[in-house]
């Protein structure tokens, strides 16, 4: 049977999702208790990547057993047994040919940065030093909203098919002493939304008009647009599927 947990963590600790070698990872920490706790190798797949540092508070993985399993105790159990950073929420029954991350419809991140010391925040936004014009990032939101190919946003020398994203949504919002910027689209490209935020930043000082910024999305090439800001700032929020179509 095939299985999906929903799950949230804090990537402080971690070096991404994805497991890599020799290097601590949710992927691998989830894939260790599993393990564990089912007394078999149990791989699993996670609905997408998250580099280093990032956070997500919305997140699927699947796995597969031989034998029907007690979803509420293994969650309690997995609970119990994770280290404090990584939450399951529920662990459910999914068609054998459901997957975690070819199912998903549409996924949401969001950013956030601050002009002040959040000191209760450490870790889960970034620091900038100016006060950004809100009105002129929204405005080069609704400018990106217009396009389908992010290449000038994307990481160089990655394996992916194709650079188009449909965006659904592009805002930003202050919220006490943060401005936090939403986007929604049907897939992303590695690093996009760290590199659209900082190109929006730039635009929000008035260092890029909105020609510009235009520009920039047509050029196709990542060496045009802003920075990259820093992971701590990033979190996956919502990750969508059909799931009358995928549940048991």
């Amino acid at each position: 049977m095939r299985y999906f947990i929903h799950l949230a963590y804090n990537g402080a600790n971690y070096c991404g999702w994805q497991t890599q070698p020799d290097l601590p990872t949710v992927q691998l920490t989830l894939e260790q208790a599993l393990t564990t706790l089912l007394r078999k190798p149990t791989p699993i797949v996670g609905c997408g990547r998250t580099d280093t540092g990032v956070h997500a508070s919305d997140f699927y993985a699947h796995f597969t057993s031989e034998t029907e399993i007690e979803t509420e105790k293994l969650t309690f159990k997995l609970n119990s047994f994770l280290p404090a950073d990584i939450a399951i929420f529920e662990i459910f029954a999914v068609k054998e040919n459901a997957h975690a991350r070819f199912d998903a419809i549409a996924r949401t991140y969001q950013y956030h940065v601050s002009d002040k010391r959040l000191p209760f925040k450490q870790g889960l936004y970034s620091r900038i030093y100016f006060q950004p014009d809100l009105s002129l990032m929204n405005e080069g939101a609704k400018l990106l909203m217009e396009y389908e190919d992010f290449t000038s946003f994307a990481k160089l020398h990655t394996q992916v098919k194709t650079n188009i994203c449909h965006l659904s949504q592009a805002l930003w919002e202050e919220r006490e002493d943060e401005w936090i910027f939403t986007i929604r689209s049907n897939r992303f490209l590695r690093n996009m939304v760290r590199s659209v935020t900082g190109t929006l930043l730039d635009v929000g000082r008035g260092k890029l008009s909105m020609e510009r910024l235009r520009e920039i999305v047509e050029k196709k090439n990542r060496c045009a647009a802003g920075v990259s800001m820093p992971p701590q700032g990033l979190f996956l929020t919502r990750v969508e599927y059909p799931f009358d179509e995928i549940k048991m």
